[in-house]
């Protein structure tokens, strides 16, 4: 099996509503025994100086916690994209130069990263699972820059992710939120 580790998972409008309907996913982890990641486009009206005062001069604009997805809403993870430099304490790589940052380690120093998101939550898939809906055609698979996952302006990531393709999935952006309304 192919690992779709460092990748996206762009909804497509095969998912009409949900926690997933427009999503852009990264994908964290895959294998046989399943993936996990976190939607990137899904701020949320909290702040992250209400629940990680110590973070909230560290996070990328906007400065909120982002549904991560369905998973494990009461459970926050962050993402981190290292600049150029060692990698530092209590980062661990996932792709690149994004990987997970330890928000119970220390503070990361001035300059040790381009970027830092907080997520409330994950998306996760049991063995198969994942694949079953790349079947039917629930998602589309593309390569994530680290831009992807510092967005200032997450709302309209979905769009941005499928202009830059060089198929006709471009047109999806043309789709309308409700069809029936068409």
């Amino acid at each position: 099996m192919d690992t779709l580790r460092g990748r996206l998972l762009v909804a497509t409008p095969a998912i009409e509503s949900g926690p997933f309907m427009r999503s852009v996913v990264f994908v964290l982890d895959h294998d046989a025994d399943g993936a996990l990641g976190v939607i990137l486009n899904r701020p949320l009206d909290s702040e992250v100086d209400d629940v990680l005062p110590d973070w909230a001069g560290l996070v990328n604009a906007p400065v909120c916690l982002f549904d991560g997805g369905p998973v494990a809403m009461d459970s926050a993870l962050a993402l981190g994209v290292i600049a150029d430099v060692a990698p530092p304490i209590g980062w661990r790589q996932m792709a690149g130069r994004v990987g997970l940052v330890d928000l119970e380690g220390p503070l990361p120093g001035n300059g040790e990263f381009a970027g830092i998101r907080v997520f409330a939550g994950y998306a996760g898939w049991g063995a198969d699972q994942l694949e079953a809906e790349l079947e039917e055609g629930a998602w589309l698979v593309v390569e994530a820059l680290d831009a992807d996952l510092m967005s200032p302006q997450p709302e309209t990531l979905w769009r941005e992710v499928l202009r830059r393709q060089d198929n006709d999935v471009r047109f999806w952006t043309t789709f309308p939120d409700d069809p029936s309304a068409n």
